[in-house]
């Protein structure tokens, strides 16, 4: 049998490594700014077009190459930063494996021009597919220019894979402000289709922080500051008060390197013990210092986790410093001796089986004082919950294409109209139909029957807004700024009107007439996040992520009390919906138990 085992030419080579290295845009963008922070920059532009996909340029003013390295940086496994395996476990630069330049320069066009200080003239070289195609000498600053153009224009599969340009340039961003947030002494510069996302001049951490997240992060943060033989702690956590329904804004830096740790993650959270509402997240900002020796950065493709060789030490006292940071400064509760106890809900009234009521509002335009008459009560159901008559002009398609289900299914709606309903636990609606019953989850029908209105009237209807006294202004963070405008067109015909865009914040003019004023900032945080989740391509996706996250953030939530109308309103809306049985996250809004499923439960 002939020998079938074969050496791979390196430009394969180089593209099954460049799988591992270069994801997406911002895996260039981050090894681009890691190489110009390790020539020892000062100042770093990051250039863009089209999320990275046309464009990626990094413009430093550092030590630069000489003509032989310029063309040796490009070949596989050749690097300045070790000589021998034992360094590995002694690192202090930001690369070191001599794999990202011939990775990127086997999936794209790149342009390299370089000059070292005490040169005359700089190199130039080109490469297409990991071919050289020129090299010149050429009149050029001291530093290094980087352009990397068409990204994955030899492998359309993978490019094909890239998400739209909103998502790519949040992670671009992402990367940005890691290396930005690391490196606070060095001047960072990013443009993004000829527009300036971010102007960072040379400062402190706290400055740092503030100029990439806005200036109401300044009012948040507490510092953080320990010192001790193993381990050095600096760096900000945000007030308990500021925290977060998602894992955003938590950094985590070792030896200024951004990793991810969720050992590490839990200890700051444990710190924060008592003091964050359910489903809340601390924002922390945390700069660990370790002796080199004492780490394993080489475990992970991306060198975003690192191995610690004393794990549980550094837990102990992270956990003990943040929470004595807390402590220091006030944040932590305190026992209110002067408060009024008069003024606490009584006991009785806080069990799951009582609750306060809400007053109603008595209105009789007919009133006439000098007649005899009683007051008639006008209940307001709760927004988006009003019961529409003529639902079956609505009622225009359902989930199952099996015409018996369609039938049976139509019939159990026309009955549950009919049906009185039961709160359970202020979660559930119970209603009884000719087969048995059917539990209805409030939150989801909720988000179902708003999640149908708000894409309607984004996408066929003419949105109705309205118009604020006085317009809002909006703090967000640049990046954040950058993705609310990229979405404008679409939040406006929502309903949203805006007023004046700056770096770092937002003036809002008019709102949906189902949102409040007082939503405005959790509904667009919400948004923001749920983009960076999602993976919209077609034009459409943007609305339909909005949609959802409407309806997420604006629907009846699990423990709210709803009246007899409430009710009704709700299952008739839940009904009138054209896709009743799931909700915009796929989950069952209601289910059915049929008589024998009962019956089998006392049977058995």
């Amino acid at each position: 049998m002939s020998d079938i085992i074969q050496l791979l030419p390196d430009h394969v080579a180089n593209q099954i490594a460049a799988g591992e290295v270069v994801q997406r845009p911002a895996s260039v963008v981050k090894e681009l700014l890691e190489n110009a922070i390790d020539a020892g920059s000062t100042n770093i532009k990051l250039l863009l077009k089209d999320a990275g996909k046309t464009l990626i340029q990094v413009i430093d003013n550092g030590k630069g190459m000489s003509a032989t390295d310029a063309r040796m940086c490009f070949e596989r496994h050749a690097t300045s930063k070790i000589q021998k395996a034992e360094d590995l476990f002694n690192l202090s630069t930001k690369g070191f494996r001599g794999e990202a330049l011939a990775s990127i320069a086997a999936i794209a066009h790149v342009e390299l021009k370089t000059k070292q200080e005490n040169e005359e003239l700089g190199t130039s070289i080109k490469i297409e597919g990991s071919k050289i195609i020129s090299q010149d000498f050429i009149s050029t600053s001291k530093g290094t220019s980087i352009a990397v153009k068409n990204l994955f224009y030899n492998i359309p599969a993978r490019r094909n894979f890239l998400k739209s340009d909103t998502v790519e340039t949040r992670h671009i961003i992402d990367e940005f402000q890691r290396v930005a947030l690391a490196h606070p002494t060095i001047s960072f510069l990013m443009h993004h289709n000829n527009n300036e996302v971010y102007h960072l001049k040379s400062s402190n951490l706290r400055k740092r922080i503030v100029s990439v997240f806005g200036a109401k992060m300044n009012e948040k943060l507490v510092p953080i500051n320990e010192q001790t033989d193993i381990l050095s702690i600096e760096g900000f956590v945000a007030k308990p008060e500021f925290s977060k329904r998602k894992r955003g804004e938590q950094f985590f830096f070792v030896n200024n390197r951004f990793i991810k740790s969720s050992y590490l993650n839990h200890a700051v959270v444990n710190a924060f013990d008592g003091l964050l509402e359910q489903g809340s997240h601390p924002s922390y900002f945390l700069y660990l210092t370790v002796p080199a020796n004492t780490i394993d950065i080489n475990i992970h493709p991306t060198k975003t986790e690192i191995k610690f060789d004393n794990e549980k030490a550094l837990y102990a006292m992270l956990r003990a410093t943040v929470k004595h940071s807390l402590g220091q400064y006030n944040v932590a509760p305190l026992l209110d001796f002067n408060r009024d106890a008069n003024l606490d809900t009584p006991y009785h009234l806080n069990t799951s089986t009582k609750s306060t009521k809400t007053p109603l509002i008595s209105v009789d335009p007919d009133f006439n004082p000098f007649k005899n008459e009683s007051h008639k009560e006008v209940h307001t159901p709760l927004k988006g919950l009003q019961h529409k008559e003529s639902w079956e002009s609505l009622y225009t398609s359902l989930a199952s294409t099996d015409e018996e289900k369609q039938t049976e299914l139509f019939e159990n709606q026309q009955e549950v109209k009919a049906q009185k309903t039961f709160q359970i636990q202020r979660k559930y609606l119970l209603s009884s139909i000719k087969s048995g019953v059917v539990l209805i989850n409030q939150s989801l029908a909720h988000q179902r029957i708003l999640y149908e209105e708000f894409l309607e009237s984004i996408t066929v209807k003419e949105a109705n807004s309205q118009q604020l006294l006085f317009p809002v202004r909006i703090s967000f963070s640049s990046a954040e700024i950058e993705m609310i405008y990229t979405i404008k067109t679409e939040l406006e015909n929502a309903g949203f009107s805006f007023d004046d865009f700056t770096k770092d914040s937002v003036t809002i003019k008019g709102i949906p007439i189902s949102v409040t004023e007082s939503k405005i900032t959790i509904i667009l945080e919400e948004l923001l996040s749920d983009i960076d989740l999602e993976v919209p391509n077609a034009s459409f996706s943007h609305f339909d992520i909005m949609a959802k996250s409407f309806a997420k953030t604006l629907s009846i939530k699990t423990g709210t009390q709803l009246s007899e109308i409430e009710q009704e309103g709700l299952v008739n809306d839940l009904f009138s919906c054209k896709e009743p049985t799931t909700s915009p996250f796929g989950k069952p809004t209601f289910k059915t138990l049929t008589i024998n499923e009962i019956d089998n439960l006392f049977n058995s």
